[in-house]
């Protein structure tokens, strides 16, 4: 095997799913829009946690319809760079999700995880994740493990079932660089990458520092042979939006 085409942190043109503090919210976005203008990206994908992430002070609906509001009229704010609506939506116990199909089609990019009920048998697991990405809205699954390093094992699935239902649908794995996360693994992104599969790697920000994160996803794909033309925030934002789940018409 030879080895993949080199890569750096320095090549993306987007950071994903970031989560800006919103006591301050207008003003937070424009420094966030700032910070990552500075780092030459060409676009930034702000989401927040849905309502059942009580723990996170997760958005209601009312406090989502919102957030996209406040996200789009921020996008007039800075020159640049482009600012998209996303939500990190949760998958229920039953693989449902926290919000109604009206709601999440208006966010520019739905991202579902499972932050609850993850000591679940590895069947239910399994259905539980095939029903979130059934949903035609579900564009990219996040950390999908669950694993908290030295904290948490990754919950039990069918991960060959879950990658193969991905992939028919379309919904893009994420690689979160979260030191305490990198979920996907070197591993499963090496089985992402042997089965045709790209990825996004986020910095799950909370912070305009931790920007500087990437590098770690980075290093995770780079281990798991994953190469460039395989991440899709190395992209232009057009080519970006093109290589994830239509949405329906």
């Amino acid at each position: 095997m030879s080895c993949p085409n080199w890569w750096n942190w320095a090549t993306f043109a987007a950071t994903c799913k970031c989560t800006p503090p919103r006591r301050t919210a207008t003003r937070a976005l424009r420094i966030w829009q700032d910070a990552a203008k500075q780092l030459g990206y060409q676009y930034i994908l702000i989401t927040d946690h849905s309502k059942a992430v009580t723990v996170a002070n997760g958005l209601s609906e009312e406090r989502a319809v919102e957030h996209i509001q406040r996200i789009r009229a921020a996008r007039k704010k800075v020159k640049g760079i482009e600012i998209w609506a996303g939500t990190e939506v949760d998958i229920m116990g039953d693989g449902a999700l926290d919000y109604s199909n009206e709601l999440l089609k208006q966010f520019d990019i739905v991202l579902a995880s499972v932050h609850s009920r993850m000591n679940m048998p590895s069947d239910e697991m399994t259905t539980r994740l095939l029903r979130a990405l059934e949903n035609p809205y579900v564009r990219i699954l996040g950390h999908p493990t669950g694993r908290l390093i030295l904290r948490r094992d990754p919950f039990l699935f069918d991960i060959e079932k879950v990658f193969a239902a991905a992939r028919e649908f379309g919904v893009i794995l994420e690689v979160n660089a979260a030191p305490e996360r990198l979920d996907l693994c070197d591993r499963h992104v090496k089985l992402a990458r042997d089965r045709g599969m790209k990825i996004i790697i986020s910095t799950d920000a909370h912070d305009p520092q931790h920007f500087k994160l990437m590098r770690y996803g980075v290093i995770t794909a780079r281990r798991g042979w994953m190469e460039k033309s395989g991440v899709l925030n190395t992209l232009p934002p057009e080519k970006l939006l093109a290589g994830l789940r239509p949405l329906p018409r």
